[in-house]
């Protein structure tokens, strides 16, 4: 990755907006930026911020825990800071010449942080600017290098999935699978899964976003797995339903028309279509069968170093497709007490139509 080129462009948007330092919090911002890859513990817990100069080199802002990572996966300057962060900041600031707007990201800064931010920046008789999706709307076209390593990663996910699907027993609870598919992740090579994985069976299906419980998945039952890994920081995202022992013909009616709804709405993306006229292409095929009001989340999302970015693809949307942008394509029909079906692939966006990434057709089974 050209981290150096990313950052050029990065203080390009500052000088434009007039802004002379940014401070990035967001560890998928730093890791865009600088190839330097810890995760967080939490928003109250960071692992560093970058200083962003409109003029001059960044610089990595860490602690005594992460100064050795830093220093193997950035080729930024490295800058420990023993006395606190603010207290570092000030020091940095009094080196800088002609400060007058220090911007920090404020999506993703608490606001006792953002208090300690504002005290210094009265103090150094700068003006404090909150911003948001600076950096992120660099991420959202990906180049063919991200997209490379995005097809790797789906691929991975696919042949983890494929693993566990084969050995799928009815005795097995919810939890037992999700472990099942984590740890296989990371036997696989994966760094860690992109989000904690979802394994519903029978009723508890019926929640888009159950969480994996004691249950046995049992025989004859709708059985929703949605997983994803990352791999060199880019995540995957992929749903699969399924019944272990016989599907009764409910089942078939409901994973048939969610499939042909996945199949509109990948069917309908292209560069210049707004994200809302693909989740109107897949709804509708939902919407006409009946079942309107049983799918009530957005068809899809962007994916990339988060496993949920821009663009939202979704009703309310009014952002227009681009080329190189890499989204979900998820419809789902959820019937409380029967249980529900959510198919979700990812299709890198063309100027002609779309290339699916995924490959697994378990659905064919159905």
């Amino acid at each position: 990755m050209d981290y150096q080129l990313r950052l050029n462009i990065a203080q390009k948007k500052l000088r434009r907006r007039k802004i002379d330092i940014l401070l990035v919090a967001s560890p998928e911002n730093r890791r865009y930026l600088s190839g330097y890859s810890a995760v967080d513990h939490g928003i109250a817990e960071s692992s560093g911020i970058l200083f962003i100069p409109a003029r001059g080199q960044a610089r990595l802002l860490t602690d005594f825990r992460y100064q050795l990572q830093a220093e193997c996966e950035t080729d930024l300057e490295v800058v420990v800071y023993r006395k606190g962060l603010i207290s570092l900041l000030e020091s940095l600031l009094s080196a800088e010449k002609d400060v007058q707007r220090l911007a920090f990201e404020s999506h993703y800064t608490l606001h006792s942080f953002s208090l300690k931010l504002a005290a210094l920046a009265e103090k150094r008789k700068v003006t404090l600017v909150p911003v948001t999706a600076l950096i992120e709307k660099l991420r959202v076209i990906k180049s063919q290098e991200e997209i490379e390593l995005l097809r790797r990663s789906v691929s991975l996910n696919e042949r983890v999935f494929r693993s566990i699907h084969r050995s799928l027993m009815p005795e097995m609870t919810e939890l037992d699978i999700a472990l099942a598919v984590e740890s296989a992740m990371l036997q696989a090579g994966a760094e860690a899964p992109s989000f904690l994985t979802i394994v519903a069976a029978g009723d508890n299906s019926a929640s888009p976003h159950a969480a994996p419980t004691r249950q046995a998945v049992g025989s004859n039952r709708s059985i929703t797995l949605d997983m994803g890994l990352k791999l060199k920081g880019y995540c995957s995202d992929m749903t699969r339903n399924f019944v272990i022992g016989e599907p009764d013909s409910r089942y078939f009616e409901i994973h048939r028309l969610v499939r042909k709804a996945q199949k509109a709405g990948i069917g309908a993306v292209r560069a210049g279509i707004t994200a809302a006229q693909v989740d109107r292409a897949a709804r509708k095929i939902i919407a006409d069968a009946g079942y309107s009001k049983h799918f009530g989340h957005a068809l899809g999302h962007g994916v990339g170093l988060a496993v949920h970015e821009e663009p939202r693809v979704s009703a309310r949307s009014r952002k227009q497709l681009k080329a190189g942008m890499v989204v979900t394509i998820e419809p789902g029909i959820y019937l409380p007490g029967w249980g529900g079906v959510r198919l979700e692939n990812m299709v890198v966006v063309g100027d002609d139509g779309c290339e699916v990434l995924n490959r697994d057709e378990t659905w064919l089974d159905i």
